[in-house]
Order: structure tokens, then sequence, then C-alpha cells
């Protein structure tokens, strides 16, 4: 007989941004660690139907899945933590669920009821939250409800838990991440927020089954006692969460609290072997204890949010703990870069990342930022965008091509070097309609792609709609910049780099999708190492 999946739901309380992702995937970690197979997935409560059309400024990064799906950047945590791929069941909206529910009932399969938000949105939302667990791949599903408890957007979500509670019965908890302010007139945490937050969840019908409390200082006894006794919860069960010098830190911070014991021990299932945190620990020990340090310039037009750019930061952590060094970021806005200025903006930079984004604000600031450090020879790494805009920095000042631009912002421009990819021109929505998702790309014999990778083909995710123009590879190639990566299947340039230079590469995908702690990218890697190298 079949153990039947286990599911954790994770709310939050007080305040947003308390970190329910980072929990979720500290515990997801604990759970792996012990021989369990895991998944997490994101309940947001807005309405759009997925986070591909939110502006970076409102929501962060959009985080881009093997399957093609964009999804809100806590599942980047997600895999980055748990060294697994994330799906498009891995993440869903509001909006997602009632689209889902509206074109059920315009088939008719509701014929004769009236649609409300009990039953039928409700039961949507279990059906979805369900799938992951009905594939029979995993022993745990964690589900983190976007939000905090009281929020009108959340309440569905917040409903449906308190059915699966019935419905699951033993094979079901709640988790209740909450805040224990710190009060500097007296210096003195306070719980009545904590209670407060705790007793909006009971209106709702929920009694959480663990308490985790964000807290700028340790926890005392006495606070557990009073937690555990305000909010029916055992003293064992009310967990501190002390702000961490890493989110990496956290795991090994929620194993001392025992979070993962009191998790089996709630659900009826074994400890199993100890957590197996070998490689986490050695990770944090080389990213703690650096040899090395370099200054990496990270040009963007989002640089006041970044969160807008968190897995490339994320990104840069990996590689640097590969690389034994600390990686410093220097955020550049591009908007700040002008000819007359660039070689005060760029000085003391050991390498220059140029960031993806949309719309023609700061474009010109990238460029002249790639100008600089490809006539100085400074590493350079081009995601999306960046690699873009490498590609008409190159057709301007090497080439010496007139009007040369992107059709993404000169649609008539006289040379456009990059141009919409064929199969966009006829596509007039906006949401999900990208070149989403994973692809191959096959990379050239002897080139710098190549040694970086080890490997002759490659898969990648993007999320673009405009690519090099095919047109003009032949005469960039004689000019001394190669396609070195190629997509097998379309003949899409996916790769350039300039062989004469001591590293410059440019890529259509974005690497930073697929870097973990235990995985990290082999071009971050490679190309913080090219920066220590250069720098010495």
């Amino acid at each position: 007989m079949s153990v039947p999946c286990k599911y954790i739901f994770v709310t939050g309380g007080v305040t947003s941004s308390l970190g329910k992702g980072i929990i979720s995937a500290s515990l997801a970690k604990l759970l792996q660690a012990r021989g369990y197979s895991v998944t997490i997935q994101k309940f947001d409560p807005y309405i759009n139907v997925d986070p591909g059309t939110l502006n970076p400024y409102e929501h962060g990064e959009c985080f881009v899945t093997d399957d093609g799906a964009e999804t809100d950047l806590d599942l980047g945590h997600y895999e980055r933590f748990l060294n697994e791929s994330t799906s498009q069941a891995n993440n869903v909206t509001t909006g997602r669920i009632y689209q889902s529910v509206i074109n059920k009932e315009r088939r008719g399969d509701y014929l004769g009821k009236t649609v409300q938000v009990i039953p039928h949105i409700t039961n949507e939302i279990k059906r979805r939250i369900k799938l992951l667990g009905q594939t029979g791949k995993y022993d745990v599903v964690i589900t983190e409800i976007g939000g905090t408890v009281g929020d009108i957007e959340s309440l569905p979500y917040i409903e449906t838990v308190r059915q699966l509670r019935w419905e699951l019965e033993k094979d079901s908890l709640v988790i209740h991440l909450t805040l224990l302010p710190l009060l500097k007139t007296t210096g003195e945490l306070k719980t009545k927020p904590t209670q407060h937050s705790v007793k909006e969840l009971l209106s709702a019908g929920i009694q959480p089954d663990i308490l985790v409390c964000r807290s700028e200082l340790p926890i005392t006894e006495d606070i557990r006692k009073k937690l555990a006794l305000f909010c029916n919860i055992k003293k064992d069960a009310v967990i501190e969460s002390l702000d961490a010098e890493t989110i990496y830190d956290v795991p090994l911070l929620m194993q001392d609290e025992k979070l993962d014991q009191v998790v089996l021990d709630r659900l009826g299932m074994g400890l199993h072997e100890e957590p197996e945190l070998k490689k986490w620990k050695e990770f944090l020990s080389r990213l703690k204890k650096p040899k090395s340090h370099v200054k990496i310039g990270l040009v963007g037009k989002y640089v006041e949010l970044k969160d807008s750019y968190k897995s490339i930061v994320e990104s840069f952590i990996h590689a640097g703990a590969v690389n034994e060094t600390k990686v410093e970021i220097d955020w550049i806005h591009s908007e700040n870069i002008f000819p007359e200025n660039v070689a005060d903006v760029l000085s003391g930079l050991d390498g220059l990342l140029v960031a993806p984004g949309f719309g023609e604000r700061g474009i010109e600031g990238k460029i002249e930022a790639i100008k600089h450090v490809r006539e100085n020879h400074i590493p350079f790494l081009g995601i999306c965008l960046g690699m873009q805009c490498a590609v008409v920095e190159y057709g301007r000042n090497v080439l010496g091509l007139e009007d040369c631009h992107s059709a993404e912002f000169h649609g008539n421009a006289s040379n456009k070097v990059i141009d919409l990819m064929e199969d966009q021109k006829n596509v007039s929505a906006k949401g999900g309609t990208m070149r989403l998702g994973a692809y191959n790309c096959a990379i050239a014999s002897g080139s710098l792609a190549n040694n970086i990778y080890g490997r002759d083909l490659i898969r990648e995710r993007h999320r673009h709609r405009f690519e090099f123009n095919d047109s003009y590879k032949e005469e960039y190639e004689k000019a001394g910049m190669i396609a070195s990566g190629i997509n097998p299947d379309s003949d899409l340039t996916e790769i350039v780099e300039i062989p004469d230079h001591p590293w410059f590469v440019g890529v259509q995908f974005h690497p930073e999708y697929k870097s973990t702690v235990t995985n990290p990218h082999p071009l971050f890697v490679a190309f913080v190492k090219a920066a220590v190298t250069l720098k010495q």
C-alpha cells in the first residue's frame, strides 16, 4: 500500500517579505537531505495570469522554468536550494485560477449551476494544489500561500487550506511565519502582533501547527511559552528564525531549531537518516572564507530594486564560492552612463555584466559600457538584451554600420542587426507569448563557450522576442565576433564571443536561471575566474 503524499501549507502574518519562500525552501532542503522526495509550489493572490507582464519594479525578477512558465522569483529559490527543476504546476496565480473557472463556465461545464467562489474557485485551487502530489513522485508537497493572512485577495486560498485540512486530516499541517518586532525603546520582543495574526488565521478556521518567528534577537523560553499558550501550539513548535548573514545559512539555522523533526513528528513520518548536508556546508565555508576579491559591475535599468536581478546575484554567489572569491557587485544604472563619463563610472571594475531587460530606456548607456570594456580588455558577460547590445555596439564601432540598432527600439533603422524573430511577427498578445523555456544550443568546437561548458550540446532557458539578424553573421565573423552557439533546429544565434578579447561572451539565453548551490552555472564560474585571473 502506497503512503499518501503529505501537504505542508506555509502562510504569512503581520507583514510581507518575511521570507516564506526561504523558509519553505530551507524546510524542503532538510527533508530532502533526510531522503524524502519534496517539491514546493507558490500560490500568488494577484489577478495577473503570470508575472510575465509585471514591471520588475512591482514584482522583482520573473523566473522562467524549463517548460516555459513565467513564474514568481521564489521558484528560483526552490530550484537553487533543491537542485531540481520546477514547472508550470509549481506557480499558480488567482488570474490563472479564475481564467480556468471562467473557461469551464463558457464551455458549459457548470450548466445549471451558479458559479461561485465557494465551491468552484476553491475547488479549482484545491485541484491545482493536489496536482504535484498526485504524480506519485513526491513524499511531501510544500505550498507557499502568497501575501499575508487577512488580505482580501488571499481569502479564497485560506478557505481552500481550511477545507483541505479536513479532507487530508493527518496528512497535512500549517506553518505560520510571523514577526516578533523589537521595540527599541524597551529592548523587548513583542508577541502581540503574532497573537493577532494567529487569531486572524483561527477566525478563518485554521489552527496553525507550527509558528516560525522572525526576530532580531533570540527568543527566550518565556516568549516561547507565552506564544505556545496564546496560540494553541506546543512549545517545541515555536521556531526561532533569526536574521541570517546569508539566505544559505537558513537551512542550518532551521536544523538547529529542529524544524524538520517537528514537521516529521506532526505528520507521523520517520526521521530516516540525519540530514546529509556536507556539500552545503562546504559551499558555505568557501563562501564565507574567500581567498580573493573581485568587483563586477552590473549594468541594468532596474538597479533600484535589486530583486529585479535576483538570479544573477545568486549566480555570482555560487560562482564566487567555487572560485573562493568574494564577488562585490557594483550596481550601475544604465541611464547614468554617457561617453564623457563611462571611464569614470566603470573605473576599478574587474568585470562587467550587462543585464537583460525590455524597453529603450537606458540602452545607449549599456552600449557605451560595452564599448569601454571591449576596448579596454575587461571581462564581459552579456545576457539576453545584454548580448543584443553587444552586437549593436560591435556593428556600430567595429563594422562601421550606419544607423545600426535593434528593431525592438528602431524599427526603421538602416541596419537592424537585432530583429524580431520570425515566429513572433504575427504575435499581438503580450502575456506568455515570447520564446520561453529550454532550447538546445550546439557549441562550436574550440570556442571559448566550448571550453567553458566542456560539451558540444547544451540546453538553456530563454525569454525573448528578438534575435541576432543572421544576414549579418558572415560580416560579423570576418570582423572578429563569432557565433559560437547555434540552435540546431532554428539556426538562431545563441552565443557570440570575441576570440581576441581576454573574455567576451554574450548569450541570448538566461544562464542565471539554472545556477544552483550544488551546480553553479559554468558561465558564471568561468566569468568570475577570468576576472580573478586578469586582476592578478
